[in-house]
Protein backbone atom coordinates (compact mmCIF):
# COMPACT_ATOMS: atom_id res chain seq x y z
CA UNK A 1 0.00 0.00 0.00
CA UNK A 2 1.42 3.53 -0.77
CA UNK A 3 -0.17 6.60 1.46
CA UNK A 4 0.04 9.04 -0.76
CA UNK A 5 -0.83 11.57 2.15
CA UNK A 6 0.76 12.42 5.19
CA UNK A 7 1.73 14.85 7.43
CA UNK A 8 4.74 14.57 9.91
CA UNK A 9 4.68 17.32 12.68
CA UNK A 10 8.25 16.73 14.13
CA UNK A 11 8.89 18.69 17.14
CA UNK A 12 12.89 19.27 16.27
CA UNK A 13 11.79 21.69 13.48
CA UNK A 14 9.82 24.89 13.76
CA UNK A 15 6.03 25.02 13.80
CA UNK A 16 4.22 28.27 13.12
CA UNK A 17 0.02 28.60 14.37
CA UNK A 18 -2.63 28.74 11.33
CA UNK A 19 -5.80 30.09 12.69
CA UNK A 20 -4.80 30.19 16.27
CA UNK A 21 -4.07 26.20 16.19
CA UNK A 22 -1.10 24.53 16.47
CA UNK A 23 -1.01 20.51 16.18
CA UNK A 24 0.39 18.22 18.60
CA UNK A 25 3.44 16.84 17.55
CA UNK A 26 3.35 13.90 15.33
CA UNK A 27 6.35 11.74 14.45
CA UNK A 28 7.41 9.08 11.74
CA UNK A 29 7.52 6.25 14.93
CA UNK A 30 3.97 7.73 15.50
CA UNK A 31 2.81 7.12 11.88
CA UNK A 32 4.26 3.50 11.94
CA UNK A 33 2.92 2.88 15.05
CA UNK A 34 -0.48 3.91 13.28
CA UNK A 35 -0.60 2.31 9.79
CA UNK A 36 1.19 -0.95 11.43
CA UNK A 37 -1.79 -2.84 10.44
CA UNK A 38 -1.06 -2.37 6.57
CA UNK A 39 2.06 -2.94 4.43
CA UNK A 40 2.94 0.16 3.71
CA UNK A 41 5.62 0.02 0.47
CA UNK A 42 6.19 4.38 0.71
CA UNK A 43 3.84 7.26 0.73
CA UNK A 44 4.44 11.08 0.17
CA UNK A 45 4.84 13.35 3.03
CA UNK A 46 2.96 16.75 2.66
CA UNK A 47 3.80 20.00 3.64
CA UNK A 48 0.72 22.04 5.93
CA UNK A 49 0.37 25.10 6.93
CA UNK A 50 1.83 24.92 9.81
CA UNK A 51 4.58 24.38 8.28
CA UNK A 52 5.06 27.45 6.26
CA UNK A 53 7.92 27.14 3.22
CA UNK A 54 10.62 25.35 5.59
CA UNK A 55 12.07 22.76 4.30
CA UNK A 56 14.10 21.44 7.16
CA UNK A 57 11.72 18.42 8.25
CA UNK A 58 10.70 17.42 5.00
CA UNK A 59 14.72 16.83 4.19
CA UNK A 60 15.13 15.10 7.37
CA UNK A 61 11.91 13.22 7.00
CA UNK A 62 12.80 11.57 3.47
CA UNK A 63 15.95 11.04 4.40
CA UNK A 64 14.57 9.11 7.57
CA UNK A 65 12.03 7.54 5.47
CA UNK A 66 14.13 6.27 3.15
CA UNK A 67 13.21 4.63 -0.85
CA UNK A 68 10.10 5.00 -1.90
CA UNK A 69 9.02 7.87 -0.40
CA UNK A 70 8.25 11.52 -1.75
CA UNK A 71 7.27 14.87 -0.62
CA UNK A 72 4.90 17.62 -1.54
CA UNK A 73 5.84 20.96 -0.38
CA UNK A 74 5.81 24.70 -0.10
CA UNK A 75 8.05 26.72 -1.95
CA UNK A 76 8.88 30.95 -1.44
CA UNK A 77 7.75 32.70 -4.70
CA UNK A 78 11.68 33.82 -4.60
CA UNK A 79 12.93 29.99 -4.79
CA UNK A 80 15.71 29.84 -7.44
CA UNK A 81 15.92 27.12 -10.17
CA UNK A 82 18.64 25.55 -8.34
CA UNK A 83 16.33 24.65 -5.35
CA UNK A 84 13.92 23.07 -6.89
CA UNK A 85 16.65 20.94 -8.35
CA UNK A 86 18.42 19.98 -5.36
CA UNK A 87 14.58 19.58 -3.94
CA UNK A 88 13.80 17.09 -6.42
CA UNK A 89 16.89 15.43 -6.22
CA UNK A 90 16.29 14.49 -2.95
CA UNK A 91 12.79 13.24 -3.52
CA UNK A 92 10.41 16.71 -3.30
CA UNK A 93 7.99 15.90 -6.34
CA UNK A 94 5.04 18.54 -6.28
CA UNK A 95 4.37 21.70 -5.18
CA UNK A 96 0.98 22.49 -2.81
CA UNK A 97 -1.20 25.19 -3.23
CA UNK A 98 -3.40 26.18 0.04
CA UNK A 99 -5.84 28.02 -0.97
CA UNK A 100 -8.30 26.96 2.00
CA UNK A 101 -5.73 28.38 4.46
CA UNK A 102 -2.94 29.59 3.54
CA UNK A 103 -3.83 31.46 -0.13
CA UNK A 104 -0.98 34.39 -1.32
CA UNK A 105 -0.34 35.68 -4.51
CA UNK A 106 -2.47 32.60 -6.95
CA UNK A 107 -0.34 34.20 -10.40
CA UNK A 108 3.03 33.91 -8.72
CA UNK A 109 2.14 30.76 -7.39
CA UNK A 110 0.99 28.94 -10.78
CA UNK A 111 3.86 30.64 -12.62
CA UNK A 112 6.32 29.01 -9.93
CA UNK A 113 3.99 25.72 -10.70
CA UNK A 114 4.64 26.28 -14.70
CA UNK A 115 8.63 26.76 -14.01
CA UNK A 116 8.74 23.64 -11.44
CA UNK A 117 6.87 21.64 -14.29
CA UNK A 118 9.38 22.68 -17.20
CA UNK A 119 12.09 22.17 -14.50
CA UNK A 120 11.60 18.64 -12.54
CA UNK A 121 8.05 17.51 -14.02
CA UNK A 122 6.17 18.57 -10.48
CA UNK A 123 2.79 19.06 -10.44
CA UNK A 124 0.58 20.54 -8.10
CA UNK A 125 -1.25 19.25 -5.41
CA UNK A 126 -4.49 21.85 -4.39
CA UNK A 127 -6.31 21.93 -0.98
CA UNK A 128 -9.69 23.87 -1.38
CA UNK A 129 -13.11 24.19 -0.58
CA UNK A 130 -15.65 22.42 -2.78
CA UNK A 131 -17.12 25.99 -3.10
CA UNK A 132 -14.11 27.84 -4.30
CA UNK A 133 -13.04 25.12 -7.33
CA UNK A 134 -15.36 26.12 -9.47
CA UNK A 135 -14.39 29.86 -9.41
CA UNK A 136 -11.00 28.88 -9.46
CA UNK A 137 -11.33 26.53 -12.50
CA UNK A 138 -9.95 28.93 -15.12
CA UNK A 139 -6.39 28.63 -13.24
CA UNK A 140 -6.38 25.31 -11.63
CA UNK A 141 -7.33 23.86 -15.40
CA UNK A 142 -4.33 25.74 -16.76
CA UNK A 143 -1.96 23.41 -14.58
CA UNK A 144 0.51 20.71 -16.54
CA UNK A 145 -0.28 18.07 -13.91
CA UNK A 146 -2.91 18.75 -11.17
CA UNK A 147 -3.77 16.89 -7.67
CA UNK A 148 -7.14 17.60 -5.59
CA UNK A 149 -6.66 16.80 -2.00
CA UNK A 150 -9.34 14.97 0.04
CA UNK A 151 -12.11 14.75 -3.03
CA UNK A 152 -12.59 18.22 -3.10
CA UNK A 153 -14.16 18.54 0.79
CA UNK A 154 -17.90 18.86 -0.56
CA UNK A 155 -20.16 17.41 -2.85
CA UNK A 156 -20.35 21.49 -4.26
CA UNK A 157 -17.69 20.79 -6.24
CA UNK A 158 -18.46 17.29 -7.68
CA UNK A 159 -19.43 18.64 -10.98
CA UNK A 160 -16.04 20.88 -11.53
CA UNK A 161 -14.14 17.83 -10.15
CA UNK A 162 -15.54 15.67 -12.68
CA UNK A 163 -14.55 17.74 -15.25
CA UNK A 164 -10.42 18.23 -13.61
CA UNK A 165 -10.73 14.33 -13.57
CA UNK A 166 -11.88 14.21 -17.69
CA UNK A 167 -9.22 16.45 -18.44
CA UNK A 168 -6.57 13.94 -16.30
CA UNK A 169 -6.36 15.67 -12.95
CA UNK A 170 -6.19 12.94 -9.92
CA UNK A 171 -7.88 13.09 -6.77
CA UNK A 172 -6.67 12.20 -3.20
CA UNK A 173 -9.12 9.79 -1.74
CA UNK A 174 -8.05 10.92 1.67
CA UNK A 175 -9.64 12.74 5.19
CA UNK A 176 -13.53 11.42 4.76
CA UNK A 177 -13.85 12.76 8.37
CA UNK A 178 -13.53 16.09 6.77
CA UNK A 179 -15.31 16.12 3.96
CA UNK A 180 -19.07 16.61 3.39
CA UNK A 181 -20.37 14.26 0.84
CA UNK A 182 -21.14 10.69 0.61
CA UNK A 183 -17.83 9.52 -0.07
CA UNK A 184 -18.68 6.31 -1.42
CA UNK A 185 -20.87 7.93 -4.45
CA UNK A 186 -17.93 10.59 -4.64
CA UNK A 187 -15.21 7.26 -5.03
CA UNK A 188 -17.59 5.62 -7.63
CA UNK A 189 -18.00 8.60 -9.65
CA UNK A 190 -14.39 9.63 -10.06
CA UNK A 191 -13.63 6.28 -10.64
CA UNK A 192 -15.91 5.91 -13.37
CA UNK A 193 -14.91 9.22 -15.41
CA UNK A 194 -11.38 7.70 -14.56
CA UNK A 195 -9.69 4.81 -12.71
CA UNK A 196 -5.99 6.02 -12.71
CA UNK A 197 -7.41 9.27 -11.12
CA UNK A 198 -7.92 8.00 -7.26
CA UNK A 199 -4.73 7.77 -5.17
CA UNK A 200 -5.09 6.58 -1.19
CA UNK A 201 -4.18 8.54 1.81
CA UNK A 202 -4.45 8.74 5.10
CA UNK A 203 -4.08 12.22 5.61
CA UNK A 204 -2.74 11.33 9.02
CA UNK A 205 -2.78 12.63 11.59
CA UNK A 206 -5.84 14.31 10.64
CA UNK A 207 -5.52 17.53 12.51
CA UNK A 208 -8.64 19.61 12.54
CA UNK A 209 -10.36 16.62 11.29
CA UNK A 210 -13.95 15.86 12.14
CA UNK A 211 -12.12 12.19 12.83
CA UNK A 212 -9.09 11.26 11.78
CA UNK A 213 -8.09 8.30 9.89
CA UNK A 214 -9.91 4.49 10.44
CA UNK A 215 -8.94 1.58 9.11
CA UNK A 216 -12.99 1.19 8.07
CA UNK A 217 -11.74 3.91 5.29
CA UNK A 218 -9.63 1.02 3.25
CA UNK A 219 -12.38 -1.15 3.89
CA UNK A 220 -14.86 1.32 2.17
CA UNK A 221 -12.33 1.74 -0.68
CA UNK A 222 -12.43 -2.04 -1.07
CA UNK A 223 -16.04 -2.68 -1.12
CA UNK A 224 -16.48 0.74 -3.49
CA UNK A 225 -13.66 0.00 -6.43
CA UNK A 226 -13.43 -4.03 -5.88
CA UNK A 227 -10.79 -5.70 -8.10
CA UNK A 228 -9.62 -2.89 -9.32
CA UNK A 229 -8.71 -1.56 -5.44
CA UNK A 230 -4.70 -1.96 -5.76
CA UNK A 231 -4.78 0.78 -8.35
CA UNK A 232 -5.97 2.93 -5.69
CA UNK A 233 -4.27 1.52 -2.93
CA UNK A 234 -0.89 2.08 -4.60
CA UNK A 235 -0.33 1.32 -8.47
CA UNK A 236 -1.91 4.78 -9.28
CA UNK A 237 -0.02 6.88 -6.67
CA UNK A 238 3.42 5.43 -8.04
CA UNK A 239 3.48 6.09 -11.46
CA UNK A 240 1.91 10.09 -10.34
CA UNK A 241 4.98 10.76 -8.15
CA UNK A 242 7.33 8.25 -10.46
CA UNK A 243 8.26 6.18 -8.99
CA UNK A 244 8.69 2.30 -10.22
CA UNK A 245 6.18 -0.16 -9.63
CA UNK A 246 6.31 -2.44 -6.73
CA UNK A 247 7.61 -5.51 -7.44
CA UNK A 248 5.76 -8.15 -5.11
CA UNK A 249 7.70 -11.47 -4.77
CA UNK A 250 6.30 -14.08 -7.09
CA UNK A 251 7.04 -18.09 -4.82
CA UNK A 252 8.83 -20.35 -6.71
CA UNK A 253 7.52 -23.60 -7.79
CA UNK A 254 8.99 -26.68 -4.96
CA UNK A 255 11.59 -28.21 -7.06
CA UNK A 256 10.58 -31.68 -8.84
CA UNK A 257 12.88 -34.39 -7.87
CA UNK A 258 14.24 -36.30 -10.28
CA UNK A 259 13.04 -40.27 -10.11
CA UNK A 260 15.43 -42.68 -11.61
CA UNK A 261 13.90 -45.58 -14.16
CA UNK A 262 13.69 -48.00 -11.33
CA UNK A 263 11.65 -45.89 -9.44
CA UNK A 264 8.32 -45.17 -12.00
CA UNK A 265 5.41 -46.73 -10.70
CA UNK A 266 4.50 -50.47 -12.45
CA UNK A 267 1.79 -50.42 -14.76
CA UNK A 268 -0.82 -52.62 -13.89
CA UNK A 269 -2.47 -54.84 -15.80
CA UNK A 270 -5.82 -53.03 -15.49
CA UNK A 271 -4.05 -49.26 -16.83
CA UNK A 272 -3.37 -50.97 -20.11
CA UNK A 273 -5.82 -49.90 -23.21
CA UNK A 274 -6.14 -52.46 -25.44
CA UNK A 275 -5.89 -51.94 -29.50
CA UNK A 276 -8.34 -53.25 -31.69
CA UNK A 277 -6.58 -55.53 -33.88
CA UNK A 278 -5.68 -54.58 -37.57
CA UNK A 279 -6.52 -56.65 -39.90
Amino acid sequence: MFDAHLHIFDPRFPLAENEGHLPAPFTIADYRKRMSPFDISGGAVVSGSFQGTDQTYLRTALAELGPGWVGVTRLDLDATDDDILELDRIGVRGLRFNLKRAATDITGMTLQALRAHELAGWHVEVYIDGHMLGSLQPVVSKLPALCIDHLGLSDRSLPFLLDLVDRGARVKATGFGRVDMDVAKTLRRIHAVNPAALMFGSDLPGTRAGRPFEVADVDLIREVIGGEVDAVLEDNARAFYRLPAREIPIPADPPTLPLRRDQLPKAQAHDTIPFPAIE
